[in-house]
């Protein structure tokens, strides 16, 4: 069982060096996740300054960090899409162009979020 239990916390260790590998990879490459993260700080910083419910501030913190998770998940499949097909082939436009759909709806989603608690902090 110990053996089991260090195996498991050396794995999430690495998992996390992992993701944050990842993460200093992007940053460092791609303007839409800097933007996107400026626009979740600002969007954290509203949640935690209105006097929104805590259901409330969780559904916009969540939506933010998720919108995170599409544009990074839209960046490996552009870097993977040009590594595999450097060319311009129909099925790599279309996996980049279905990447950039997520992060779109991701933003769609965090938006109607903050379109309806702010609705309700205006007629409430």
């Amino acid at each position: 069982m110990i053996s089991w239990l260090g195996a498991q916390m050396r794995r999430i260790g690495w998992t996390c060096v992992w993701s944050w590998r990842g993460w200093i990879a992007a940053w460092a490459t791609e303007p839409a996740l800097r933007q996107w993260s400026l626009a979740n700080l600002l969007s954290a910083a509203a949640a935690f300054w209105l006097p929104l419910t805590p259901a409330e501030r969780g559904l916009i913190l969540a939506l933010g960090i998720l919108l995170l998770a599409a544009e990074l998940m839209n960046t490996a499949i552009e870097s993977v899409v040009n590594l595999v097909s450097p060319e311009a082939h129909p099925l790599a436009a279309k996996a980049k162009d279905c990447g950039s759909a997520c992060v779109a709806l991701a933003a769609l989603a965090a938006g109607i979020a903050w379109a309806v608690v702010l609705w309700g902090l205006w007629t409430g």
